[in-house]
């Protein structure tokens, strides 16, 4: 008799080859058989006519802080995502000396909008070194895997002290001093290492965060710790939009000397060059990866998001401090009303002056995530109605008692479809990712992109050629494992961690976020509940069943990368 036996589903088996239909036998927390089972399960599930796929991996997340006090990790752990990794972009809480807490925070709020009231009520300090808060995660309870990885904020600033913030590059002492603390981490179960060059990471001062705008020598100075233990990964956030040449060169750079793994965001900018960097440098031995959003990057604005429109207009302005259900109330009133909307001025407005109104959209009730610009945005509905763009969006906001949300299309949309991003994502060496889950908490809500894409890419889409399932699938689960040399997962396959899902494709889908005050602090986030998942199974136990969780916590620490548990594991 078997743990668990999964019977009759359409087996996806993570390796991009044709579904088939099969039973799968669980015991303990790896799958020991798949085809036929002819035994018993101590549970046995009826997947007839559901898809049965590995757990996905998401590799770009920021629930540093929410992994010490949330063991659910929702919203990401409610799309069937069984691992994560964190310690993205740079940033990050370890090492720490504790004179440097609250620079540290400052510099989450500042690059990733996780709000410091939430940091200080939610975050223990455990921890000073990056082994320490190895540990510390590994005490608490947690639903699904965790992988972390050294952020260059926190190492730099250990080290650096104040002098961190400052252009001018490390001394070779202070370079081998980063370099051991690295090495120290990742020989505690670092992933990886993590660092930033975009001027889009500010601190409130204006200043960009430490280290992204030293020499590039600093980033080479550390690649000799990678080198040390074989290898790992680099997380790498360039400045695209000013130096695309400079970051290809150090990318491949950076492989060479690491002898690491280089994962950076791509989206449809001069995405092609990419596409020939990452199979110029694979001719040279070397593995790159470009992590692409599935869909539009922007933002979900409403009444209470840190991205919204009207924020400039005077009338707004006087009301904003109110507590939403009271700002909401004056909201209501027509006299209100019409002074903010004669005040609204796109040229000025902090939403709008980012994003043109023919890229902001009305969410509805079930948002669709691949709008035609010409006929469903603000701007083609106020030119085909003869409204005003500034009523369109108060209403819509208005809509369901103030619950009603915009969608605004901020990046990886200059074509107003999807076009770009499936030739991209057909791409050898791209991983769907990029969800920023745990970070921009009022205005992101993009935990949701492997429902997404099975919904979208699968299942509904009109505007274009759809993905295949079993391509979607493999760049969520075994694509996204050996890209990080977690190669005990991603396979539904002997032997394997037997992290699972059960989905019923008929029925996926994604209603509107809503709002969820129910971070540390009272601190406000955005949630979007999916609709289809049957269950999800972690190292052999089942987590949830229908959407609901179901109190068992079977997730682990992941320390440094996996190895191969059968023959057949570098498939």
């Amino acid at each position: 008799m078997h743990d668990i036996v999964i019977r009759g589903g359409m087996i996806v088996d993570g390796s991009g080859a044709p579904a088939f239909v099969g039973d799968v036998a669980i015991d303990g927390e790896r799958i020991s058989r798949v085809g036929l089972v002819p035994e018993r399960g101590r549970e046995d599930i009826d997947a007839t006519g559901k898809i049965v796929s590995p757990g996905f991996i998401d590799l770009h997340t920021h629930y540093d802080a929410q992994v010490m006090w949330d063991p659910i990790l929702a919203p990401t752990s409610w799309n069937g995502v069984t691992t994560i990794v964190m310690g993205n972009c740079g940033v990050g809480f370890a090492p720490a000396r504790p004179d440097s807490r609250n620079f540290l925070m400052e510099v989450m709020e500042a690059v990733e909008e996780i709000p410091q009231p939430v940091l200080r009520d939610g975050l223990a300090w455990d921890w000073e070194s990056f082994p320490e808060y190895l540990d510390a995660i590994e005490r608490r309870q947690h639903t699904i895997d965790i992988g972390t990885q050294v952020g260059n904020v926190a190492l730099r600033r250990y080290v650096l002290g104040d002098r961190s913030g400052s252009p001018e590059p490390a001394s070779s002492q202070e370079i081998e001093t980063m370099n051991s603390l690295l090495e120290e981490a990742l020989r505690a179960g670092a992933l990886g290492f993590s660092f930033s060059r975009t001027d889009v990471h500010r601190m409130t001062d204006g200043s960009v965060i430490p280290g992204a705008d030293v020499p590039t020598a600093d980033a080479f100075g550390m690649s000799g710790s990678l080198a040390a233990v074989g290898g790992r990964v680099i997380q790498f956030l360039g400045n695209a939009h000013a130096h695309l040449d400079e970051d290809m060169e150090d990318i491949v750079e950076l492989a060479r000397r690491s002898r690491s793994a280089i994962h950076f965001p791509m989206t449809d900018m001069r995405w092609r060059e990419r596409i020939d960097m990452i199979e110029r440098a694979a001719a040279e031995g070397l593995d790159l990866y470009g992590q692409v959003p599935p869909r539009g990057q922007g933002a979900v604005a409403h009444w209470d998001s840190a991205s919204r429109p009207f924020e400039n207009c005077p009338s707004f302005q006087a009301i904003a401090h109110l507590p939403l259900a009271e700002r909401l109330t004056k909201l209501r009133d027509p006299e209100v009303r019409s002074r903010i909307i004669a005040e609204f001025d796109p040229a000025t407005d902090s939403l709008a002056r980012r994003t043109p109104l023919s890229r902001i959209f009305p969410a509805g009730d079930y948002p669709n995530y691949e709008p035609d610009p010409e006929i469903d945005s603000i701007a083609a509905i106020a030119s085909a109605t003869g409204s005003s763009p500034a009523a369109l969006m108060y209403d819509e906001m208005m809509r369901d008692d103030g619950t009603g949300m915009l969608i605004a299309t901020i990046f990886n949309y200059a074509a107003g479809d999807f076009s770009d991003i499936r030739e991209i994502l057909l791409q050898r060496g791209t991983i769907p990712s990029m969800s920023d889950a745990g970070a921009h908490s009022t205005r992101v809500v993009d935990a949701a992109q492997p429902t997404f894409m099975l919904q979208h890419w699968v299942r509904d889409r009109t505007r274009g050629e759809k993905l295949p399932l079993e391509t979607v699938i493999k760049g969520y689960t075994r694509d996204a494992a050996v890209s990080y040399g977690m190669l005990d997962r991603g396979l539904v396959a002997e032997g394997y961690l037997a992290d699972l899902n059960i989905i019923d494709l008929t029925s996926v889908r994604l209603p509107k976020p809503y709002r969820a005050y129910d971070l540390p602090a009272g601190g406000l986030r955005l949630l979007q509940k999916p609709e289809g998942y049957i269950a999800t199974i972690k190292r052999g136990v089942v987590t949830f069943r229908n959407g609901e969780h179901c109190g068992r916590f079977p997730g682990q620490l992941v320390r440094g990368a996996q190895p191969a548990l059968i023959a057949t594991a570098a498939a």
